[in-house]
Parts: C-alpha cells; structure tokens; sequence
C-alpha cells in the first residue's frame, strides 16, 4: 500500500511540476503590475487591452489561424486517404509506405525542417508561407493517418458491401457510410493538425520568411528583447484557445457518433 500512495505523490508532484508555469502565466495575465511577480499586486484588464491594439500581434495571430486552417485541409485530406488505402486494399510495398508516411514523427523535428530548406534551397525555391504549409502538413500527416486508420481497422466492411450491392458507386459508398461512420476520427486528426500547426516553433523558425511571424515565433522574439506582461496575456489567450478547441472537437465529435448510421 505504502508503494501505491508513494507512486500517486510522485505523480501529483510531476503534474504539479508540469502545470505550475501555465497556472503562473493564466494568474499573471490579470496582474495590474508592469513587472510580474507575487503578490499580485491588483486584478486588471490592460494587458488584454493593450494585447488587442498590438498590431505586429494581429497580424501573428491572423497568420497562424489560416496557416493552421490551410494545413489541417491538406494533412486530414491526404490522411483519409491514405488511411483507405492502408486499410482497404492490399498492394506491394505496403509497409514501406507506411512507414514512409510515419517518419516525420521518428525523425527529429529539427532534423526535418533543415532537411527541407535544404531541399527547397536545392529547387531554388526561396523561403515562403507555401512552405510553412508544407512543411506543418509533412508534420501532421502521421497523427491524422494513425487516428483515421484505428477508426477504419473497425469499421466493418460489411456495410460498404451491402451499399455496393445495392448499386452504389465507389465514391457514393465512401460518402453515405464509410465517411459518417469515420466522422469522429476525421475530426479527432484535424484536430491534432491543427493544434500542431498553430503551436510549431522550432520547423517554422527555419521555413518561415522574413517579415512573417506566427504567434509562438513572435512570443519568442518578444521574450529575446524583454519580458513585456502582454506576452502573459497572450500566453493566456493561446492556453484558452488550444483548450477550447479540444473541447469543441470532442463535442462534435461525441454527437456524431451518436447520429451515426
């Protein structure tokens, strides 16, 4: 007994360790102080005020929000169908392709990004948002493959046969059962690209232009010049944002597995 109650202290502890800075960060926000520190010394708006009339802030928050849009369309539509294929039909080199498909989550992050700039650099092919998109797509790609085809391992086929019998086409059978059926996968995998896209640092840092910032690369340039309390009110903004979205997925995603067919 005395083993269990030793284990679930050390894993308070470990949460506690992990989760302290982000609590630190949301009761910071608030502070009405120029300089962050305890004991808060009073409960105010203005870095939330001042957050809002920040342009170069604006304009991060605005490129992040279509650059994590644009690549969730492309990683959850090429992950679906790489899930089909996978899942579906039998084909020479299917290990290799998966495997191919898998690897940016085996390959270092950094390894990746400088690989690809090099790459792009061979092509003669300067650093662009086009690349931020392709390059946060290569990294979603596997989590939106590997949610998507744990959902179709079981799904049975018994109900795509039984609509191709009834004279369905291939394309009409995907979208009347095979795609309501994965609904709640889909949303899970735009999800996990989306959340990937918007919070990336270290491959954007190499792929992004000069003059474009998303919010995580301006954080990082705010903090190299001085700790300002508006990078708190910010960090507050994102914590809410990346939670609420979870949250919203996993509602959606509840109600369409219980409408399902």
């Amino acid at each position: 007994m005395r083993v269990w109650y030793l284990l679930k202290f050390y894993t308070i502890l470990v949460y506690g360790f992990m989760f302290a800075p982000i609590l630190v960060v949301l009761l910071l926000a608030f502070n009405d102080a120029q300089f962050g520190g305890f004991p808060i010394q009073g409960v105010s708006l203005r870095w939330f005020y001042k957050l809002a009339e920040n342009d170069a802030i604006l304009r991060a928050l605005k490129t992040s929000l279509v650059l994590g849009l644009c690549s969730m369309v492309i990683a959850t539509t090429l992950g679906i169908l790489a899930a089909l294929a996978l899942v579906r039909y039998s084909f020479k080199g299917k290990d290799i392709v998966t495997t191919f498909l898998i690897s940016p989550i085996l390959v270092p992050e950094t390894v990746l990004a400088v690989g690809l700039l090099i790459f792009m650099r061979w092509l003669h092919m300067p650093r662009s948002f086009g690349l931020l998109v392709l390059g946060h797509s290569i990294i979603a790609l596997p989590f939106v493959v590997l949610v998507v085809q744990a959902r179709l391992t079981g799904i049975r086929t018994d109900y795509e046969e039984a609509a191709r019998s009834l004279g369905a086409g291939p394309v009409q059978t995907f979208f009347s059962i095979t795609f309501p059926l994965m609904l709640p996968a889909v949303f899970a995998g735009a999800l996990f690209a989306f959340t990937l896209s918007f919070d990336n640092i270290t491959a954007t840092i190499f792929w992004r232009p000069s003059g474009m910032e998303t919010v995580p690369t301006q954080i990082f340039g705010m903090l190299r010049n001085s700790v300002s309390p508006e990078i708190n009110a910010l960090g507050f903004v994102m914590i809410c944002f990346t939670l609420g979205v979870p949250i919203l997925a996993a509602g959606l995603a509840r109600y369409f597995s219980k409408h399902k067919i």
